[in-house]
């Protein structure tokens, strides 16, 4: 098997468990790689006497693995040994040419193994995995590949936004003492294993936690205790752990004031263990986490939802308070925006709205990536089908054919674009404009952001402006204007007086100022 690929043993138990879940405590497997370190892993129980272990190994040579279950006389599961070889891989897909990614210590962004910068572009297919059958979800896949998408966010369990999956499966019944349908995994495994295969990382949910509204008494990260919050969330984990994934541990929540201590709780005890796979959460709307969070050792990833508006409150939200001043006070860490505005929501958010969301979140902090969603994708809407326990009798188009929408493949131009460019050194900069005219009129808000260097600077400007920038380092700079709508760059004219660089936009739209700094 190939290097970073999923390995996966099944073992046969010598008995049978009423409830596996709570019978067996322990169910281990330790790997030994050929250099002699080993990485023990949690199995999993996948119905009848049958219980599986999958891990991805990290090293090429032959792996050695050893079994422990704390029911020592099930000689099925306990103390088994083998071994296996691994291969070089030859996949043409960076996630195994390049490795699953990792946080680099005292960055702001995520990188492949070997080091290379990953910025995420991910859309939300909550109901996807769940819904879809293996031909739609092959040509969602496919097609978010070849618009440059690389992160699939999607529900793991029965929840808000669908009570059950397309077989008619729950993935487990009862609150207090939980039963396990693995029927409902196997199918979810398929869908997990077709985002990798199309060189994508799988971003699953463990937990969605959404405490208002309709349909709350289907979130799991809401209504069951503390224990069995843990023992789903672990066991979703042993299942996917073999997997290029990023685990995002609750979903739609309410993680703050009387609820943070519940939610840090299930965090240390679910990831205490450091399982593969960095570690995020997916707050409410306009829920910001950052500084409760931030220091929390399972947290690799500030994820943050901004919402589904236009309006000042949530636009100053991005641009000013939380997100934009926070951040400098949390350890290094990705700050990325896991919901904006989603396309065709309420039939108001138009590709503009998505926009100027998305170019607003990714330069408000350091950069790290982005997430887009329309309102017919995430709860995988057809022809004729309305959208679970959320109000309203306004048209929603299916999710084939939100897929092609504008916002959709706009943001597979701003992955494009930003990917031209050293984007993991940008800082925001907001003290180098002249004037900010979002402070009178809140959607012109102008983002800028610059290296370190000063040889790079970016601005966001989502109206038609003349725009000023105090010159922030010696010798000329040249501009073009990024044009996020037809994805195509524009020459740009800069003139300078009195250490102010003045450079006018080239049309009435939104566009990406890019100024670089002339070698000498």
């Amino acid at each position: 098997m190939g290097k970073w690929q999923k390995f996966e043993k099944q073992f046969n138990s010598r008995k049978t468990y009423e409830n596996p879940l709570y019978e067996v405590q322990q169910f281990e497997v330790t790997f030994t790689s050929p250099a002699g370190r080993t990485h023990s892993v949690n199995g999993f129980w996948d119905g009848g006497t049958t219980w599986k272990v999958r891990f991805a190994p990290d090293q090429t040579g032959r792996w050695s693995y050893r079994s422990s279950c704390s029911d020592q006389k099930n000689t099925g599961l306990h103390g088994i040994t083998g071994s296996f070889e691994c291969v070089p891989n030859e996949s043409e897909f960076e996630i195994y040419g390049r490795g699953p990614l990792k946080q680099p210590l005292g960055t702001y962004h995520l990188a492949y193994d070997d080091g290379t910068p990953f910025f995420w572009t991910a859309c939300t297919a909550w109901n996807g995995a769940l819904k879809s059958t293996e031909a739609e979800w092959d040509k969602y896949l496919q097609h978010r590949k070849d618009h440059h998408y690389n992160v699939i966010q999607f529900v793991t369990t029965q929840w808000r936004g669908a009570d059950q999956n397309s077989q008619g499966e729950v993935a487990f019944t009862g609150s207090g003492r939980i039963e396990i349908n693995p029927e409902f995994f196997q199918h979810l495994d398929q869908k997990v294993d077709r985002i990798n295969e199309y060189g994508l990382v799988a971003a699953p949910v463990l937990l969605w936690a959404l405490p208002v509204g309709a349909g709350r008494e289907l979130s799991p990260g809401y209504y069951l205790p503390d224990n069995e919050a843990i023992m789903l969330a672990k066991y979703i984990i042993a299942r996917y752990q073999g997997n290029q994934v990023v685990w995002v541990l609750g979903g739609d929540g309410r993680y703050l004031d009387e609820l943070e201590d519940r939610w840090k709780y299930i965090g240390r005890e679910v990831f205490k263990n450091d399982p593969p796979g960095l570690v995020t959460h997916h707050p409410m709307g306009r829920h910001w986490i950052g500084k409760a969070y931030g220091q929390e050792p399972w947290m690799d990833i500030v994820g943050y939802q901004s919402s589904h508006g236009n309006t000042e409150g949530t636009v100053n939200w991005i641009n000013y308070e939380p997100i934009a001043s926070d951040w400098k006070l949390l350890p290094a860490k990705p700050i990325i925006n896991l919901e904006p505005n989603y396309e065709e929501i309420y039939q108001r958010i138009t590709a503009e709205d998505v926009r100027n969301a998305s170019y607003w979140s990714v330069f408000a902090t350091p950069p790290g990536g982005i997430t887009y969603g329309a309102n017919g994708i995430w709860p995988w809407i057809r022809e004729g089908e309305k959208i679970l326990n959320h109000g309203g009798d306004y048209h929603v188009s299916t999710w084939e054919q939100s897929i092609d929408f504008p916002g959709s493949l706009q943001i597979g131009y701003l992955h494009q674009f930003i990917k031209q460019h050293d984007w993991w050194d940008l800082r925001p900069s907001p003290e180098l404009l002249v004037a900010q005219p979002g402070d009178e009129n809140f959607d012109q808000f102008i983002s800028v952001v610059k290296t370190p260097r000063n040889d790079l600077i970016m601005a966001y400007v989502p109206v038609k402006t003349m725009l000023e920038i105090y010159k922030p380092g010696d010798g000329d700079y040249v501009a073009e204007w990024f044009d996020p709508v037809r994805n195509t760059m524009v020459n740009g004219k800069v003139t300078e007086q009195k250490g102010i660089l003045r450079v006018e936009s080239p049309g009435n739209q939104d566009y990406v100022l890019v100024l670089k700094q002339e070698s000498k």
